[in-house]
């Protein structure tokens, strides 16, 4: 017990490198990316990777280790620190200037770019020993004030004119430069938040030119900057549409009349940003962990035994020529394993996205192509698809063709295999993230059943009449508008599983049926039990997965069981006066159900 409490702690949701390395935070080392950045770097650097693989760990680890008045301590004993001349060249030897925009995230125009204010003023208080500067002139200072102007009325907020949030990073870096005789370095955390929920608020125009804006003063034309890094999920870099494309669609999504569409990409005008995308081979193995990272942290908590399920609900992400974990899911594990040592892996990343490109795609599953690669998909299966990395956010829902890409950067899909030019072989990286897909597969086809309510009806009525005919040509008439499992390598039992899966769905919308799956009946447990208290009627499914098609095998299998477990004894005992035995089969899309009645008198129970 002594050893386990002298353990280091596991760090949820701490981003801040010295707070990881004083407070006694286990840490997994990516110092090295230091040491690559400063080897092989642009003037604007822009990272892109899924939510939660360490972007912004490593922003705060750069600015420890670059900004004058650096701890040096921070680093003993992690890789850079051998690294003596780069050391001595760079560490503690820059003003840094660091913000982060994941807070700007507001649903409305005005509000977002009070909450852009708040991060650059708050940035900007970091320097307030400006206005004593010796090397500053009082028009200089003067311009500083303008940075940290706090509204009287709303003391946490800062009033700043569009012009002097555009110039704001700029300003503040000539400033830094004067003061301190070295040019400036730049982090920007999260870049496209702010874009993504423009998009989302409809309010993308205004946001990308006050952004886009902000960029050409600090990135572009800036004397002052020695260099950049940025971090987000996409690159934002289209090519710009002609003039006459730009108003059409303006015209025809918000209206003859309304604010146009921005016509170029947010780093439209930067001299060729270095772009390290979730393809690049250099950079990596530096966001996410390795399985190598992921073995070390499992032997260090004496977890060594959950090294299996942590690969198959975590790994599988491939970047460059490096596969890696999410390094959120597997420290969130970790830490709940060290609690509880008997706890199951489980889904960490809904928590921290909206999944709302997985939601586009199971809308546009009417398509039959779509679906069919959809369920490709869920069965471990790979799809070929060309991708494309330079979407701006106001498009990445515009076609099919899009939603595919944004699966791909954000994490959600990931590559098998070598890329053929923008050729992908695209898979479900994870049991994660296939539970997602699975989720909102359940969700869409539930809100699919509520809208044609006449079918359903007809389907429910079929069930607790014992109408085997009709129940069978209604469940396939599902099983053709569900998105269904396919492979033959997916074991028996778990495409049972689906089946009987997609009928609790169905069920859960009817009033006052109570249906469980997987419910204690009999000597076992039965796929389905449905309970109609007010009718007294009760109904055991079992399902078959009838290989070959041989569906009549299929049902007479599942009949059987149904009376050699005593599947209805319960139902028996609770006085339902009508049981029906319902034995399904199921092969693809195809299904094949008979039932057997069985009446019972008050007396006889």
């Amino acid at each position: 017990m002594a050893d386990k409490l002298m353990k280091r702690k596991l760090p949820i949701g701490i981003d801040d490198f010295s707070e990881i390395r004083t407070e006694g935070f286990y840490y997994v080392d990516k110092t090295a990316m230091i040491r690559d950045l400063l080897n092989a770097w642009g003037k604007v650097n822009l990272f892109t990777r899924p939510r939660r693989f360490g972007k912004s760990l490593n922003m705060s680890m750069l600015k420890a280790f670059l900004e004058i008045g650096c701890d040096s301590t921070l680093f003993e004993g992690l890789e850079i620190s051998k690294e003596t001349d780069l050391c001595e060249k760079y560490m503690g030897k820059f003003p840094v200037i660091s913000i982060s925009l994941k807070s700007v995230d507001s649903s409305d125009y005005e509000s977002a770019r009070a909450d852009l204010c708040s991060e650059i003023g708050r940035e900007a208080l970091r320097f307030n020993f400006l206005l004593e500067s010796k090397c500053l002139t009082e028009t200089e200072k003067g311009m500083y004030k303008k940075l940290v102007n706090v509204d009287p009325e709303h003391p946490d907020y800062f009033k700043m004119s569009d012009d002097v949030i555009k110039g704001s990073l700029s300003v503040l870096s000539n400033l830094l430069q004067k003061h301190f005789g070295k040019k400036v370095i730049i982090l920007i955390d999260e870049y496209d938040v702010p874009l993504a929920k423009a998009s989302e608020g409809n309010y993308y125009p205004q946001m990308v030119k006050l952004i886009r804006g902000m960029f050409d003063k600090a990135l572009k034309s800036n004397e002052s900057l020695y260099f950049a890094v940025l971090t987000g999920c996409l690159r934002e870099c289209r090519p710009a549409r002609s003039a006459s494309e730009w108003a059409a669609r303006s015209a025809t999504e918000l209206g003859e009349g309304a604010f146009p569409i921005a016509k170029e990409s947010i780093f439209t005008g930067l001299n060729n940003p270095n772009i390290l995308s979730i393809t690049t081979v250099r950079f990596d193995e530096y966001f996410g962990f390795t399985d190598r990272e992921v073995r070390e942290v499992l032997h260090y908590y004496g977890l060594d035994n959950k090294y299996d399920a942590v690969k198959e609900w975590y790994d599988g992400y491939r970047f460059g020529n490096m596969d890696v974990y999410c390094p959120w899911d597997v420290i969130s594990y970790c830490y709940e394993l060290t609690g509880d040592p008997d706890a199951r892996p489980k889904d960490y990343w809904s928590n921290t996205s909206g999944n709302d490109a997985v939601r586009r795609l199971i809308e546009k599953s009417g398509n039959e192509q779509t679906k069919s690669e959809i369920e490709a998909l869920v069965a471990g299966e790979t799809i070929s698809k060309e991708i494309h990395e330079d979407l701006t956010y106001n498009q990445i829902y515009d076609t099919i063709d899009n939603i595919w890409s944004v699966l791909f950067t954000t994490g959600y899909l990931t590559q098998r295999g070598m890329a053929d030019e923008d050729i992908y072989q695209l898979a479900i990286p994870n049991k994660e993230i296939r539970k997602i897909f699975t989720r909102q597969i359940t969700a869409y086809f539930n809100s699919m059943v509520r809208k044609n309510s006449k079918r359903f009806e007809e389907f429910c009525d079929a069930l607790k009449t014992g109408n085997a005919e009709k129940t069978e040509k209604l469940l396939t008439s599902y099983l053709y508008d569900s998105i269904t499992v396919r492979d033959s390598t997916v074991q028996k039992n778990k495409k049972e599983i689906l089946y009987h899966g997609l009928m609790i769905g169905i069920l859960a919308n009817v009033d006052n049926w109570k249906a469980k799956t997987n419910a204690d009946s009999g000597d076992g447990y039965c796929d389905v039990k449905v309970e109609i208290a007010r009718e007294s009627i009760g109904m055991i499914m079992e399902f078959k997965y009838a290989d070959n098609a041989h569906l009549a095998d299929g049902c007479k299998d599942a009949m059987a069981q149904i009376e050699r477990m005593d599947y209805t004894r319960e139902l028996k005992l609770q006085g339902y006066h009508t049981i029906y035995k319902y034995g399904i089969a199921c092969f693809k899309k195809k299904c094949k159900v008979v039932c057997e009645k069985e009446n019972y008198a008050l007396e006889e129970l």
